[in-house]
């Protein structure tokens, strides 16, 4: 199983509640991409696209040839494009909080990017990706390229996703960044798709940083319904 990160995330502020209810299912992969956490930069933008491709190339570099994929928020993205770019290696998809489409977010959160600074990012996150990529300068990169990369996002096409063969389980929460009616349409787009309606914001039901309640069973939930999904 590969686990794709949230924007400005690295691997524990996204899965670090949930990784546990995971174990013993399959092997985890968890992956940090372009500028995120210990992964390096490099002198372009970040996309989509390059993540997608970034992935592929990792895949090809273990050896794995065919894995099921779980990406959460800006990582569910890239779990698409994986799926569009690069259908050959996706077993099964599990799609968390994410969009295609710039109208899939909450009105006026796109437009708020354009204005936005290191210092609107989540202090968890902030103090997440310094716990194991200590540059502060690197961070205000990342920051950046994330925040430039969802003010230009272009609409994947309708078209694409109903090219998407893997079965797929997408996941949103009641009171999330996406919305429902959103993440309903991408199910309908998608031949192969289940869809799952958890209670709670964004991120919260896998145990996100930012999001997390102590003691909640939403993440052990979630790792159940997952875990089924996957196993069929």
């Amino acid at each position: 199983m590969i686990l794709i990160h949230g924007g400005g995330s690295t691997i524990e502020s996204s899965f670090s509640n949930l990784i546990p209810w995971l174990v013993g299912h399959s092997k985890i992969v968890a992956v940090e991409l372009q500028a995120h956490g210990r992964t390096s930069d490099r002198d372009a933008p970040e996309s989509f696209e390059q993540d997608a491709d970034d992935v592929a190339g990792l895949l090809s570099h273990l050896g794995i040839g065919k894995a099921d994929f779980l990406g959460f928020s800006n990582g569910g993205t890239t779990c698409l494009q994986i799926a569009i770019r690069h259908p050959q290696i996706i077993h099964k998809l599990v799609i968390i909080s994410s969009n295609y489409q710039r109208e899939g977010m909450l009105p006026g959160m796109l437009e708020g990017m354009r204005h936005a600074t290191l210092h609107d990012m989540p202090i968890q996150l902030r103090e997440a990706y310094l716990e194991v990529a200590p540059d502060k300068n690197q961070l205000q990169v990342m920051f950046e390229k994330d925040r430039d990369r969802m003010i230009y996002f272009t609409d994947i096409p309708d078209e694409a996703l109903r090219s998407i063969k893997a079965p797929s389980l997408l996941m949103v929460a009641d009171r999330d960044v996406m919305t429902v009616a959103h993440v309903l349409k991408m199910s309908q787009l998608i031949p192969d798709a289940r869809l799952a309606v958890l209670p709670g914001t964004h991120g919260s039901f896998i145990g996100e940083i930012c999001s997390a309640d102590k003691g909640s069973g939403l993440p052990e939930m979630t790792a159940v319904l997952v875990k089924e999904f996957l196993g069929k």
